[in-house]
């Protein structure tokens, strides 16, 4: 990419959407558009269209997506397959249609299979089902993979299909049904700590092991690759930086002050045991996340508070 570059974003309000757009521009990019959902409907082919025919990008960095966690997977399914599976179709092939010169597909390690106590390398995608609690949005990335190497192979389509793992940040949702693990977690202790609780009963049995990365960091990853890396096959994102729930929790506890203590209720579920990406791929092209997990969830939590104080 060049610094005129015509770079679109879907997504841009989102997670990493707002970090990648803060990213570009700070690596002296100057010509980006920004796509939200109230700009277009992406799931709408004839507004995907007239999108690409005003916009007319070089680059696309397709990241608007509907997430959540384990509660909104099992409560909104067909949601979750029917909006991003067609929200994808209709960028891929716009993509193809009006002849873009490179697409940044953004996949999720949740589309790997769930098999327990691996590092998920790249080879391990097609070995097995993904985890059964987030199966309808799984199963739509796992499609997006798929059409992306697809139109790769029969059509030309110079894409790359990145797989960046669980990720956090400033921007993320602070709702208890639809946010991911750490804003949950620190809506939680906040909120203990507000009313002086005397514990925090958090979900499973705290022994999984998850990985993590800040979405400044994931956003830097793209452009490294949108500019560095020439194939179809998919690449991981992440930090190999693995902490159990019950350590991250305390974590969030230590930062949050909450003098409490954390109960875990193993009669809801904990997901899969092990969930950790190999970026040894990545790692190797020159590329490593800067931010430490502990540093990232005091900048999370900082923000967290300027925007508990402007709502108050």
């Amino acid at each position: 990419m060049k610094a005129d570059s015509k770079i679109l974003i879907t997504g841009a309000t989102g997670l990493i959407g707002s970090s990648l757009k803060k990213i570009l521009e700070q690596q002296g990019y100057k010509n980006i558009v920004c796509i939200a959902s109230k700009d277009c409907d992406l799931r709408s082919k004839q507004e995907v269209d007239k999108l690409f025919q005003s916009v007319n990008p070089e680059y696309v960095f397709h990241m608007a997506a509907i997430v959540g966690g384990i509660k909104a997977n099992s409560t909104y399914p067909a949601k979750f397959i029917y909006d991003n599976t067609m929200m994808q179709a209709n960028i891929v092939h716009a993509c193809y249609e009006y002849k873009v010169a490179k697409l940044l597909f953004c996949g999720s390690s949740c589309t790997y299979p769930k098999i327990e106590n691996a590092t998920m390398d790249e080879s391990k995608l097609y070995q097995g089902m993904p985890e059964p609690t987030n199966i309808a949005y799984a199963t739509a990335k796992l499609n997006g993979v798929i059409m992306c190497q697809s139109y790769a192979k029969e059509h030309g389509l110079n894409v790359v299909i990145v797989m960046p793992t669980n990720t956090y940040g400033t921007n993320d949702h602070y709702n208890l049904e639809n946010s991911h693990v750490i804003p949950a977690l620190i809506m939680k202790f906040y909120k203990a700590k507000s009313e002086n609780a005397d514990k925090v009963t958090l979900w499973g049995s705290g022994t999984p092991y998850r990985e993590f990365i800040y979405s400044d960091d994931v956003a830097d990853a793209f452009v490294f690759l949108m500019n560095n890396y020439n194939s179809s096959e998919v690449i991981n994102v992440g930090s190999m930086e693995e902490v159990r729930i019950k350590e991250l929790a305390e974590i969030v506890k230590e930062v949050t002050g909450f003098a409490g203590i954390i109960d875990f209720d193993p009669n809801y579920p904990d997901g899969i045991m092990r969930k950790c990406l190999d970026s040894n791929k990545l790692f190797n092209m020159g590329w490593k996340p800067s931010l430490k997990l502990k540093d990232g969830i005091k900048k999370v939590y900082d923000h967290y508070l300027s925007v508990v104080t402007q709502e108050a």
